[in-house]
């Protein structure tokens, strides 16, 4: 079962964590199995960008990005080569290092 280790974000995850899920398993629903409470507005079907993570080790080892991910990718905010939406990114049999980006759109809204 691989781990993925949250790296420190001061809403979601303040301390960081290590969690582990099964592999067919979504980033997404990890974190939120693991109380994780990371924003997933369109109950994640893939049409929003709110779940956005960027994935410092082990981007390969997950499925591939498909063209309605590419596409809501392009409008996440601090989009990185490793970007993922975490509801879409399904865990294979690597460890993962995780970042939660410290703004989502709805959060940058909401602080404004």
């Amino acid at each position: 079962m691989p781990t993925i280790k949250i790296l420190p974000h001061p809403e979601y995850c303040p301390q960081g964590a290590d969690i582990q899920a099964p592999a067919g398993t979504s980033i997404c629903e990890a974190l939120l199995d693991n109380h994780i409470d990371i924003e997933h507005a369109c109950d994640m079907s893939c049409a929003c960008t709110t779940c956005h993570v960027v994935v410092r080790e082990g981007f390969n080892s997950l499925n591939e990005l498909d063209e309605n991910e590419e596409d809501m990718l392009d409008r996440a905010w601090g989009l990185e080569p490793q970007s993922r939406l975490s509801c879409q990114a399904i865990l294979g049999q690597q460890d993962l290092v995780v970042e939660i980006p410290k703004y989502s759109i709805n959060l940058a809204k909401e602080k404004h």
